[in-house]
C-alpha cells in the first residue's frame, strides 16, 4: 500500500490550504490517482488496522439497497451514525447544547445509537440518511443499477458502459438532510480479454486518512464479489480522485502514520458456494495472513 502512503505524503508536502464545509480546513490538492493489482493481495492498509469487520457490513448494506442505519447499528458498526444524529439535535432544536465531540455530546450520541437499536419506529423516523448510496446502486429512479451490471458483465463483458452511479442531482439535497451526498460517485468495470475484471472508482471528495482506506478496501471487496459471481479472475482496482484532502485535525495522526512501514498485503477468501451477489453474508468472507500496525484514532469532520 506504498501508493496510499505517497498520496499522503503528496498531499501532507503540497497541499493547499481550504475552508470546508464542516469547518474543520483542509489541505488539499485536486486531481490524483492511484492503481492497485488485486492479484497482489486484498488492499487492507497495513500501517494501521483497519476495521473491516465495518467495511463488510457497509458494503453489504449498499448492495442490499438499505439506507436506515438500524441495520448497521444491530450489527454494532457506528461509521454513519454521526449524520443522523446531527440532523436529530438540529431538528429538535438541540444543536447549540452539545458542542460537537464534546464529553457531553458522545454521552448523548450514544443514546440515540442506543435509541435507535430498541426502538423500531424512533429509528425508522430519526435513523433514515435519505436516497444514498444503497438506494441508487438498487432504485436510480426505478431502475437496479447492479441487478443491471451483474447481467451485462455476464452477456455483454466487451462492454464500455458498465457503470453504477450513486450521483442523482435531483435527489442530492434530499441525500443532504440526514446523510451525506455521495463522496464516491461513480464506478465503472471492465473485463478484460484473458478474463480479468477490474474496477475504476471516481471519488469527487476524498478524506485521505480517515475515508480512503475504507474506500480502498470497499471497493476492491466489491470488484472480488462481482468477479466472484461472473466467473472471472479479479483485475486492477484504480482509485480516481476529485478533492483530496487531510483535515487540519487530523495533521499529527498523519505524522504518525507516515512514519510507518507497510508490510505484506493480506488475502481474502470467499465462500465458493455463493453464485449470487445478493446472497452475501457477513461470514462469507474470511481475511487471512493480515498483521497491521495498532490503530490511530481521529475525529470524524461531520
Amino acid at each position: 500500500m506504498k501508493v496510499y502512503l505517497d498520496l499522503l505524503q503528496d498531499i501532507f508536502d503540497h497541499g493547499v490550504g481550504r475552508d470546508d464545509r464542516t469547518g474543520t480546513g483542509t489541505r488539499s490538492l485536486f486531481g490524483r490517482q492511484i492503481r492497485m493489482d488485486l492479484a497482489d493481495g486484498f488492499p487492507l492498509l497495513t500501517t494501521k488496522k483497519v476495521f473491516l469487520r465495518g467495511i463488510i457490513h457497509e458494503l453489504l448494506w449498499f448492495v442490499r439497497g438499505e439506507t436506515n442505519i438500524k441495520y448497521l447499528v444491530d450489527n454494532k458498526v457506528g461509521i454513519w451514525n454521526e449524520w443522523p444524529f446531527q440532523n436529530y439535535l438540529r431538528q429538535q432544536g438541540l444543536n447549540d447544547q452539545f458542542t460537537m465531540h464534546s464529553d457531553e455530546w458522545r454521552a448523548e450520541l450514544e443514546k440515540f445509537v442506543e435509541r435507535v437499536r430498541e426502538d423500531d419506529k424512533f429509528a425508522a423516523q430519526w435513523g433514515e440518511l435519505g436516497p444514498v448510496y444503497g438506494k441508487q446502486w438498487r432504485d436510480f429512479n426505478g431502475f437496479d443499477q447492479l441487478a443491471w451490471i451483474i447481467n451485462e458483465i455476464k452477456n455483454n463483458p466487451n462492454s464500455r458502459r458498465l457503470i453504477v452511479s450513486a450521483w442523482n442531482p435531483p435527489e442530492v439535497e434530499e441525500m443532504s438532510k440526514a446523510g451525506l451526498p455521495p463522496c464516491h460517485t461513480l464506478y465503472q468495470f471492465h473485463v478484460s480479454t484473458d478474463g480479468r475484471l477490474s474496477c475504476q472508482l471516481y471519488q469527487r471528495s476524498a478524506d485521505v486518512f480517515l475515508g480512503v482506506p475504507f474506500n480502498i478496501a470497499s471497493y476492491a471487496l466489491l470488484t472480488l464479489m462481482v468477479a466472484h459471481v461472473t466467473g472471472l479472475k479479479p483485475g486492477d482496482f484504480v482509485h480516481t480522485f476529485g478533492d483530496v484532502h487531510i483535515y487540519n485535525n487530523h495533521a499529527e495522526q498523519v505524522r504518525e502514520q507516515l512514519g510507518r512501514t507497510p508490510k505484506a498485503l493480506p488475502g481474502l477468501i470467499i465462500n465458493s458456494k455463493i453464485s449470487s451477489l445478493f446472497d452475501f453474508t457477513f461470514d462469507d468472507f474470511e481475511l487471512v495472513d493480515y498483521d497491521p500496525d495498532p490503530s490511530i484514532k481521529a475525529p470524524i469532520a461531520v
